[in-house]
């Protein structure tokens, strides 16, 4: 009786313990910028700024998180569509933060985005805000 008590207590620790594993970082950053990735396809601004820190600086000043979440915004009111297809992303720590390098090719159904259309080599900045990763910073130059 001992043994199969012994089994059973040993049995539930287990599983409990196999339930707190936390999802690693970089994982959680990749989900995240799929969320990203996601949010422009569905033209959702608040997905999109979700992901975002409220000091967000885009291209060094030249987007902020509410630029961003505008132009999704605009997209969306004039009927515009927004294809994004990520390439590999690579991530990598930087102390307690991390960095997280891909490309993007972008392609839209409408003429808000002619001239920001095509292949682009982005790089981003992610620190945690409470339990959540959020993107920081990001630069991008358009490849072809």
């Amino acid at each position: 009786m001992r043994k199969v008590l012994f089994l059973l207590v040993f049995g539930a620790l287990a599983l409990c313990l196999a339930g707190c594993r936390r999802t690693p970082d970089e994982q959680r950053i990749r989900a995240a910028i799929e969320v990203a990735r996601t949010a422009a396809a569905e033209v959702d601004a608040g997905g999109l700024t979700g992901v975002l820190t409220e000091d967000f600086d885009g291209n060094g000043g030249a987007m902020a998180t509410k630029d961003l979440g505008n132009l999704l915004r605009l997209a969306r009111f004039r009927g515009e569509t927004v294809h994004a297809v990520l390439g590999p992303i690579e991530v990598e720590p930087r102390g307690e933060r991390y960095i997280a390098r891909f490309t993007v090719t972008l392609g839209s159904g409408g003429k808000l985005f002619p001239a920001e259309l095509g292949v682009f080599k982005v790089e981003t900045g992610w620190r945690r805000e409470g339990r959540e990763w959020r993107c920081f910073t990001a630069s991008w130059e358009q490849q072809l």
